[in-house]
């Protein structure tokens, strides 16, 4: 099949060509026509071509380059792996040792490479647009952190981005030449994959954070200065954004889109106030099932359902079935918190050169006959009586204390209720020297009445669940991805939590 190319590449190429006058990207201040990316593009296709191997790692600097690099890999039927240059070299080392490379391709030395013509870009980009690309075959690499330290290797095929695409439309969202699109994540981050890959098949233009610069202050200049239309953020820059609301004022937003953590219904109502007429929908989805597969729109005018505070995931995109399973990986009933699971036409063909991971990871399940392939999400869901999936944490944060089954996030969730002031909280667990579970929790903020919350946490938390010491941090750190770095803040308090 080659879904991907009529859907993908055709939809791209004649879109770009359509557009050339106007932005693709505006980088560092800086705007790129659709002519220039054409440009790049062929210029690098060139060198693509030359490279013996299907996998090209991309150095991801803020630079036409690197995205023109994507599509140069994409026309030659190639696939690339991103690479953070400000990652420790010992992490990139780990992650260039998984795969066979045919070669890098580094936008700060792709200036040796000079713009071919215009009218050649034409031709070459025509000839290009002939290569075969098998949606079974592997569009990029993306590597998520493992457990024992070696970075998992996650292929997303050809045909797993065209199902996206696809499903995304069938969302009901419509894209033109006329929207402006935030581009906020690192290229390492597969929600970098929609935020390039839509707009560019529509013609619209791409508004990326240049690196270096405070990523929810550059965000708020561009809704205020470039009136964007269009903006997938993670829900931690809502945080960051809050003490500017006030100042805020979009109207011209007509989607705004939240994924990659738990999305807390509290600050996404001040939220849906500064963006009067944008669509807003709470997205979920993890690496292995190709960028998100549920959605929920945010009911302006009425109830909207939430676990903990935590609004609701939604239900599956088109081209995905999440289903809540159980201890024996069957079916839960209806409001009984299992594990989600995925499967569908966006779903990773399995872990890079790991097969005990993806025995592990991946299971088959038979209902009447018809056997599924499934992933095993590691995050806690109930799905509600109308068909919702209720987010209910991470697997790995549902503990036991006490004997006592304990959510995590029904900690937070009562913490932040109990505050006056509206904040982030994070709980862990850490073990004490008799082997025994204590819950810490961590507080964002400067000046905490510790008592009162004490007592609120008593009046509607068991005993058992109560944490042993509350911390404060006056500024939560964020991961590369913009999310708040919990594992990072547990680090921090460990030695103090003992």
């Amino acid at each position: 099949m080659r879904q991907f190319h009529s859907t993908i590449l055709t939809s791209f190429l004649n879109q770009s060509a359509l557009h050339h006058e106007r932005n693709a990207f505006y980088i560092d201040e800086k705007g790129f026509s659709y002519r220039n990316l054409r440009n790049r593009i062929a210029t690098l296709f060139e060198v693509v071509c030359k490279m013996k191997g299907e996998t090209v790692a991309i150095i991801t600097h803020d630079h036409i380059d690197t995205y023109a690099a994507i599509w140069a890999c994409w026309l030659s039927g190639k696939n690339y792996v991103p690479l953070n240059p400000n990652s420790p070299a010992d992490l990139n080392n780990r992650i260039k040792s998984q795969v066979a490379l045919a070669g890098i391709i580094d936008s700060a030395e792709t200036s040796q490479w000079s713009d071919i013509t215009e009218q050649d870009a034409d031709a070459m980009l025509e000839q290009a647009s002939l290569f075969v690309q098998d949606d079974n075959q592997v569009a990029y690499i993306l590597f998520t952190s493992g457990s024992t330290g070696v970075p998992k290797g996650v292929p997303i095929t050809f045909g797993n981005v065209a199902a996206f695409a696809d499903a995304f439309y069938r969302m009901g969202y419509t894209v033109s030449e006329q929207d402006r699109v935030l581009q906020m994540f690192e290229l390492t981050f597969d929600l970098s994959v929609m935020s390039y890959l839509m707009p560019q098949l529509n013609g619209a233009c791409v508004y990326t954070i240049p690196q270096g610069r405070i990523k929810f202050s550059y965000i708020f200049e561009l809704l205020d200065e470039h009136q964007l239309t269009i903006a997938l953020m993670v829900p931690s820059m809502l945080n960051f954004l809050r003490p500017y609301f006030d100042e805020i004022d979009c109207p011209s937003l007509r989607y705004s889109l939240f994924c990659g953590e738990a999305l807390h219904l509290d600050i996404l109502e001040e939220w849906a106030t500064r963006v009067p007429n944008a669509r807003i929908d709470n997205v979920y989805g993890p690496t292995e099932n190709t960028i998100f597969c549920t959605y929920y729109t945010y009911n302006r005018a009425g109830h909207n359902p939430h676990h903990n505070g935590i609004l609701t995931i939604g239900t599956s995109m088109a081209h995905s079935a999440c289903t809540v399973m159980n201890e024996d990986d069957k079916p839960a009933a209806i409001d009984e918190i299992g594990e989600l699971c995925l499967s569908g036409a966006q779903l990773t063909p399995g872990y890079l050169n790991n097969a005990e991971l993806n025995q592990t990871a991946f299971f088959e399940y038979n209902d009447g006959g018809q056997t599924t392939r499934y992933y095993r999400s590691g995050d806690l869901c109930r799905l509600a009586a109308d068909g919702n999936l209720m987010y209910a944490g991470r697997k790995d944060t549902q503990v036991k204390i006490q004997g006592f089954r304990v959510e995590l996030s029904e900690v937070e969730f009562q913490a932040k209720k109990a505050l006056s002031e509206k904040t982030n909280t994070v709980a862990f667990t850490q073990e004490n020297s008799q082997g025994i579970h204590e819950i810490f929790l961590v507080i964002e903020c400067n000046n905490l009445d510790e008592i009162s919350l004490k007592e609120a946490l008593k009046k509607s938390l068991p005993a058992y669940m109560l944490p042993k010491i509350i911390f404060t941090l006056s500024e939560f750190p964020l991961n590369v991805n913009g999310k708040i770095d919990r594992k990072n803040i547990k680090q921090h308090f460990a030695s103090y939590a003992l």
